[in-house]
């Protein structure tokens, strides 16, 4: 079984991506978008809902770590959508993505502070 070329030249000489890995790269992007989202509503959920704590500062540190690693999150999906974009259109590789290590590192550092967030309450 082969697996279709996902640019093939058109007859004007351009490449023309196929509709289906355009619509792939486009859902990937959104799925950073939806994860981004939900770390901005995490948090401003808990700097909104969360209660003032003994020490000061954790609150809006938990919060403001969640709305930090959205915006990262946010313009990383659109640079990692354009690159791979422009790879399929010009036939290359696709390029691998530092949103990965970046998304998992951020999470990390949040569930941290989630946790010292808890024991300091």
């Amino acid at each position: 079984m082969t697996l279709p070329n996902p640019a093939e030249e058109s007859e004007d000489g351009e490449e023309e991506i196929d509709y289906r890995f355009t619509l792939a790269n486009e859902r990937t992007f959104l799925a950073w978008m939806r994860t981004s989202l939900g770390l901005l509503a995490g948090g401003v959920a808990v700097h909104t809902l969360v209660q003032p704590l003994r020490m000061s500062g954790l609150r809006r540190t938990l919060a403001m770590s969640c709305i930090v690693l959205a915006v990262i999150i946010a313009v990383g999906a659109y640079g990692h959508w354009r690159r791979v974009g422009r790879a399929m259109r010009n036939g290359e590789p696709l390029p691998d993505t530092i949103m990965v290590p970046i998304l998992s590192a951020g999470i990390a550092v949040v569930s941290v502070f989630a946790c010292v967030v808890v024991l300091f309450r």
